[in-house]
């Protein structure tokens, strides 16, 4: 296990994350407390939850197994933003409902403090003053030791990070958006957003919801115990919008070709290839057996050559518009000196 700073702070995380959002739904008590026995004896530090994650049951069961531990190393991560009780106040970044989701967060996990606070979506209607202001506070208050934001835009996030500045406020370190293969719009905006700032990243969803696992086939509805066997039409994962899309097949393609050659699962392949983009700092596994999670870990010790990343990128490189993404845009952004002009 490959071990990196946690974005622009001096904390160090394991480059893959162990995320619990499958604790308490697809995956038991019994269960969650192998997976996170598993991953520690591989090397792993880095834990993310949330108090949404099945009502708070999964804080919960990552609380009871931290109670039967003495790992003084271990990073953990939880988010608050969406509503856990009925109310208008019980949901977004106020100050009211922050605070609230605090003191619970921190009742159900059994710590006196949470490494990682992150806001889990951006919110409208308080203003970003008032939630950087409270992260502050909390920080001062030795409630959290570092903030961080999830599924933020990169406006959101370069606001976010001056308006913290002006008020000199503690910053945030890290961003958690969707990141792999099959999804790579980030990189226009929400990236370079990020390596402006020095701030880490920690993508959930590598795998696709499956996709890059290998376990869907061309032209074949899912069936059997999988996410989408259960639910073809489940998120923005659905069966049939990817089916449709010859890219989704050509990067699945290419990722079993590379996969095949190195004697790896397609799942490590995919999990690597995330792992060594610019400013990663820890990959988010979303796993629900100890079967997922020990193929997953085999990404630990591998690492792709430059071929086998270009080849990758180049067929995983998401479509874009002339302007003001493609070469229409690109061209106007570099200067050019011609004729001493």
């Amino acid at each position: 296990m490959d071990y990196r700073k946690l974005g622009n702070s001096g904390a160090v995380v394991s480059h893959l994350c162990l995320g619990t959002m499958t604790f308490g739904a697809e995956s038991d008590e019994a269960t969650a407390h192998t997976l996170m026995d598993r991953y520690v004896e591989a090397g792993g530090n880095f834990l993310d939850t949330a108090d949404v994650y099945s009502a708070g049951t999964s804080e919960e069961i990552v609380g009871r197994w931290l109670k039967t531990k003495k790992l003084r190393d271990l990073v953990i991560a939880t988010k608050g933003r969406f509503p856990m009780g009925d109310g208008p106040n019980h949901i977004g970044l106020s100050r009211k409902h922050l605070s609230e989701a605090l003191e619970a967060s921190l009742r159900r996990l059994g710590v006196e403090q949470i490494d990682l606070y992150q806001m889990h979506a951006w919110d409208a209607l308080t203003p970003i003053e008032e939630t950087l202001r409270f992260l502050d506070d909390a920080i001062g208050a030795g409630k959290i030791a570092y903030y961080g934001f999830s599924n933020f835009l990169g406006w959101q996030l370069t606001k976010a990070v001056w308006i913290a500045k002006l008020h000199r406020f503690a910053p945030p370190v890290t961003l958690q958006p969707q990141y792999n293969l099959l999804v790579r719009d980030i990189e226009h905006e929400i990236v370079p957003a990020c390596q402006d700032a020095n701030m880490g990243l920690l993508p959930w969803s590598p795998l696709g919801g499956g996709w890059l696992s290998g376990k869907y086939k061309r032209d074949q509805m899912p069936t059997g115990i999988s996410r989408l066997g259960e639910n073809p039409k489940r998120g923005m994962e659905a069966y049939e919008a990817r089916n449709a899309q010859s890219r989704t097949w050509d990067i699945i393609g290419a990722v079993e070709d590379i996969a095949k050659a190195r004697g790896v699962s397609m799942a490590q392949v995919a999990l690597a290839w995330t792992a060594a983009q610019p400013a990663v700092t820890s990959v988010i596994l979303g796993v629900r057996t100890e079967q997922q999670l020990n193929d997953n870990l085999g990404a630990a010790d591998l690492t792709l050559t430059a071929e086998e990343l270009d080849r990758l990128s180049a067929v995983s490189k998401p479509d874009m518009a002339d302007y003001p993404y493609g070469t229409g845009g690109t061209n106007q952004r570099h200067r050019k000196i011609e004729g001493g002009r």
